[in-house]
């Protein structure tokens, strides 16, 4: 899933979420339920025979999901997937998100160069160096929170220490660089 939904604008919504099944030539009836049953359980069904230009951002990024959902793969890569989103836009559709691949049980890889949105919805960050890149760290996120959501590891304690910690050492490296140049 990347940056942009890149949905095809002169597709309905259902026809944007088969796509993925035409390429891969497996467009059966079970599949056809499958996308289906993914458009009513996370309330896109209604809209199925809309356009994207009729949806809002955030339900565009849902239908780009799905459309991913329906292949149905064991891993997802994210591509910063919401750096398209306006601010509050983008928080609504990590919640969603996070729920989503929580309830389908997906393994997600996300890249991402924002650290509030790499910590709240993960449960292992990687922090790179710069090119060429190199791993730096890897954090296990641990917020002991039942029902765990990325709105509510926000307001958690631990969240400004992850945040502060991966963010000075972002910081160390961008002025090691520096004395490098």
């Amino acid at each position: 899933m990347l940056q942009k939904d890149n949905l095809l604008e002169w597709r309905t919504i259902y026809k944007n979420v088969l796509l993925g099944l035409e390429i891969q030539k497996s467009n059966t009836e079970e599949n056809k339920k499958y996308v289906e049953e993914l458009l009513k359980k996370y309330g896109l069904y209604e809209f199925k025979d809309k356009y994207p230009m009729q949806l809002s951002g955030g339900m565009r990024q849902r239908v780009a999901l799905i459309r991913t959902l329906a292949i149905r793969p064991k891993i997802l890569l994210l591509d910063e997937a919401f750096s398209a989103l306006d601010a509050q836009t983008r928080l609504m559709v990590t919640e969603d998100i996070y729920n989503i691949l929580k309830e389908e049980n997906i393994t997600a890889l996300m890249v991402t160069h924002d650290i509030s949105e790499a910590v709240s919805m993960s449960d292992r960050v990687v922090v790179l160096s710069q090119r060429p890149a190199t791993v730096k760290n890897i954090y296990t996120i641990d917020f002991e929170i039942p029902n765990r959501t990325p709105l509510n590891c926000r307001e958690s304690p631990k969240f400004s220490k992850y945040f502060n910690t991966m963010w000075k050492e972002l910081e160390e490296y961008d002025k090691a660089a520096e004395k490098i140049k």
